[in-house]
């Protein structure tokens, strides 16, 4: 990622440097050419005064050739070519003023300019002129003026747009590239949050990930703050998570530890009694080994069909869905309550209409038989328990409340979690694996409800919530 940012600043300066280079090389065109032109149109006017200073001398003096004496006011290096009839002869004025005859290659080059027009030759021995040519009566006047001045302007306006373009160029490279790696070191600085989270063994295990790119680099203003909020957001994601991977697997393993235990137990037992029956000859001894066996068998299908159940559910299989009445069920669970428990009061509170809810009606009823049955096994004899059922336009409550000792503090947070006990909590005298409750909660997610607890001494609140 940083060979990739150096990357990016290299050609971001590049390309200003050449967008620079570029501008400066077409400035510098435009104004020398514009310059040219100026200056050229200057020379022309110059010629044509020359010219004129030239036809005046002719005037005065023979037509019939050229002036003996250069005309009044011509400047040094001025070329004049008379043609007549019967010749050509010319001559160029030497930077000490006197008259020197041009060379009939000159004169030739002369010769073939056009009247009327200005234009520029080059004299063999003089170099360029811009010239011009008018006919008076017999005679063409031809004048010229060296373009020397203009050149040495043009090579000296270059010779300096060259130094100031250079200078140019090599300050916008420099600008741009402090800038560009100023404006890139918060990307650094997100590709080194990257590498640190890249570095972690994610694989397995506990994995904090508390890397973030800091704050004052997340400016949403801009692109790089953009990804560094993006990428704090990702990494918050994936410590979710992986938190959330590695309580799952702690779940796996305490799940499979204590289904493991639960099954070890009815296990040795009727193997235990298994190898009685088989050392020993006595009828009442066999007859009461095989009643154990039978006990502990059929806790055995009790748990493993908890665990089937468990494992339907958390793979989304779709459960039943009829009218149930919910009323009814209460009703049919608190009545077997007060069979199984008489020396608990069992109370019901239940509206005179029924409460319909669509659902399972035999995992509804599980819900309702785990819940008394917890209120039974973990309260003393005496303890009062209230079912009652209320209703809205949208949901369907059903209530549990007893007024035993309490669940404890602690254990609250854990109370649903699957081989939950607290044999020792609330004075049980039997109990199962610990699944009811865990199994309540996961029938009423299925049905898209809710199994909520709250729980103080003497008031303990089991709130099933089902949509209707």
């Amino acid at each position: 990622m940083r060979v990739a940012a150096r990357s990016l600043s290299v050609r971001v300066a590049a390309a200003m440097v050449v967008l620079v280079a570029v501008m400066s090389l077409v400035i510098g065109a435009l104004t020398t050419a514009a310059i040219g032109s100026y200056l050229t149109r200057q020379l022309d006017g110059k010629v044509e005064a020359t010219q004129g200073r030239a036809i005046n001398a002719l005037t005065k003096g023979d037509m019939n050739g050229p002036p003996a004496d250069a005309p009044h006011g011509q400047d040094a290096g001025t070329v004049t070519l008379y043609v007549t009839p019967t010749g050509a002869a010319g001559n160029v004025i030497t930077s000490d003023g006197k008259l020197t005859g041009l060379s009939d290659q000159a004169i030739d080059v002369l010769d073939e300019v056009t009247a009327g027009e200005n234009s520029t030759v080059e004299l063999p021995d003089l170099g360029e002129y811009r010239v011009h040519a008018s006919s008076v009566d017999a005679v063409t006047v031809i004048t010229g003026l060296p373009t020397t001045d203009i050149q040495n302007t043009i090579n000296s306006l270059i010779g300096w747009e060259a130094l100031f373009g250079g200078i140019g160029v090599l300050t916008a490279g420099g600008v741009a590239v402090f800038v560009v790696r100023r404006q890139l070191r918060p990307l650094r600085r997100v590709a080194q949050t990257a590498r640190e989270v890249a570095g972690l063994p994610l694989d397995t295990g506990e994995i904090g990930v508390t890397a973030r790119v800091p704050d004052q680099l997340t400016d949403e203003r801009t692109e790089v703050g953009q990804v560094a909020v993006a990428l704090n957001t990702l990494l918050g994601h994936m410590e979710n998570a992986l938190d959330a991977r590695h309580r799952s697997e702690q779940q796996v393993r305490q799940f499979v530890a204590d289904a493991s235990h639960e099954l070890r137990t009815p296990l040795t037992t009727i193997h235990g009694y298994a190898q009685l029956s088989l050392h020993q000859g006595d009828p009442d001894l066999f007859t009461h080994a095989m009643g154990k066996v039978m006990v502990e068998t059929t806790r055995m299908a009790s748990l493993v069909e908890d665990l089937l159940l468990l494992a339907r559910l958390d793979a989304g299989r779709p459960l039943d869905s009829r009218p149930v009445d919910l009323s009814r069920l209460a009703l049919d669970s608190v009545t077997d309550a007060r069979i199984v428990a008489p020396s608990h009061h069992w109370e019901l509170d239940l509206p005179a209409e029924p409460i319909i809810v669509i659902g399972d009606e035999q995992r509804l009823h599980q819900v309702v038989a785990n819940l008394l049955t917890n209120a039974r096994r973990h309260t003393p004899p005496g303890t009062t328990v209230t079912v009652a059922a209320t209703s809205s336009d949208r949901s369907a409550l059903l209530t549990i409340r007893d007024d035993g000792p309490g669940i404890p503090a602690d254990l609250l947070p854990n109370v649903f979690q699957r081989f939950t006990r607290a044999d020792t909590a609330r004075n049980r005298a039997t109990g199962g694996a610990g699944l009811g409750l865990s199994l309540a909660q996961s029938i009423a997610q299925a049905h898209h409800g809710t199994l909520t607890l709250t729980s103080t001494p003497g008031n303990t609140n089991f709130t099933l919530a089902l949509p209707r």
